[in-house]
């Protein structure tokens, strides 16, 4: 029998099909001499290296024949990464299905197309924004708006902020308007995460970035840089601002909400945020408020804020941020409706 049909047979094992990732890594590091698991472990990241160790102590009674099937199926996901370093996905496809077939061949690229990709990004999530904002500033605007499309909303919104101005705009509408993405366009990013992650990553086509990603992200901007990136959208495109505008909703667009529904968000958002977040409110959104809480509670509101001083803007910044991520989640839960483009309430019969 060849390895590749031994890797067959042990593959159809019920114990080997259930193995996690981990367990896998876990079993890895104990077929291999010393020597060699050590100097593996030098390249992993202390958490996984403490999670490994966990379901090292936990193995027992592992038959050979798995820890030949998990030997077989690292060294054949090692040479496809290989091939995917060489020559591309469809290169390293090709020779896969010469030895395994096309079912096999692909489920080995899914692997190492999952690994690498999340790998990559995963160190550049690391990176703050400044690093990541000289790293990418040399790159083509289409680039910068692919890789941060990846990236967590609070990261980009951080990296679009430290973007030089006649950037910025430029590479938030293409954010909004990236759409579909074929593993073409994404090869072209394969040298920018390649240099700062240290590997080489490929996808298939995907959805990313679109007018609601720009919304999550402008919603964690500073206000005065959201309303200049929107100007800046608005020259260039109409359309694009109007929807991105849509999915938008910033702490002031409470106003436009319907009692009943002020009156939930109040119920599930804490008092210290609220108190924060009305240190800047104009007059007509914290009567809002003050309408909807008792007249005790209003008291107390209006006598914590009365004595509480100078505070950072950034810490308002940030309640206002916490109080919009639990209208968004009752909005979500389907709990209240956002009136977000400011026109009359909707009527409920």
């Amino acid at each position: 029998m060849n390895p590749n049909e031994a890797l067959e047979k042990v593959a159809a094992n019920p114990e080997f099909a259930k193995l996690s990732g981990l367990q896998k890594s876990a079993l890895l590091l104990i077929a291999l001499d010393v020597d060699s698991s050590a100097e593996l472990l030098k390249n992993i990241d202390a958490e996984d290296v403490e999670a490994i160790s966990a379901e090292i102590s936990q193995v027992k009674n592992t038959s050979s024949q798995i820890l030949d099937g998990v030997m077989h199926e690292f060294y054949n996901m090692v040479k496809a990464r290989e091939y995917v370093m060489e020559g591309g996905i469809e290169y390293a496809k090709s020779i896969l299905e010469k030895s395994f077939g096309i079912n096999k061949a692909n489920e080995i690229i899914e692997k190492v197309k999952s690994i690498t990709t999340l790998k990559g990004f995963d160190i550049l999530k690391k990176a703050d924004s400044t690093q990541l904002v000289n790293f990418l500033v040399k790159e083509h605007p289409q680039t910068i708006a692919l890789i941060l499309t990846h990236l967590s909303p609070d990261q980009t919104a951080n990296a679009l902020q430290e973007l030089p101005p006649e950037l910025r705009g430029d590479v938030a509408l293409r954010i909004a308007t990236l759409g579909k993405v074929s593993h073409i366009t994404l090869r072209r990013i394969e040298k920018v995460v390649d240099d700062m992650a240290g590997l080489t990553m490929s996808q298939s086509v995907g959805k990313i970035g679109g007018t609601k990603s720009l919304a999550t992200i402008l919603n964690r901007t500073k206000v005065s840089l959201s309303k200049e990136i929107m100007d800046e959208i608005l020259d260039k495109d109409p359309e694009v601002a109007a929807e991105i505008k849509r999915l938008m909703f910033l702490f002031e667009d409470l106003i436009n909400l319907q009692d009943k529904d002020i009156q939930k968000i109040l119920r599930e958002i804490d008092r210290k945020d609220l108190t924060f977040a009305l240190k800047t409110a104009d007059e007509e959104l914290t009567n809002k408020i003050f309408s909807n809480m008792s007249e005790r509670a209003t008291e107390l509101l209006k006598e914590e804020l009365q004595y509480m001083g100078m505070v950072k803007l950034k810490e308002v910044e940030a309640a206002q941020a916490r109080i919009i991520d639990v209208v968004k989640q009752l909005e979500e839960a389907g709990d209240i409706s956002l009136n977000i483009r400011g026109s009359v309430e909707e009527v409920y019969v």
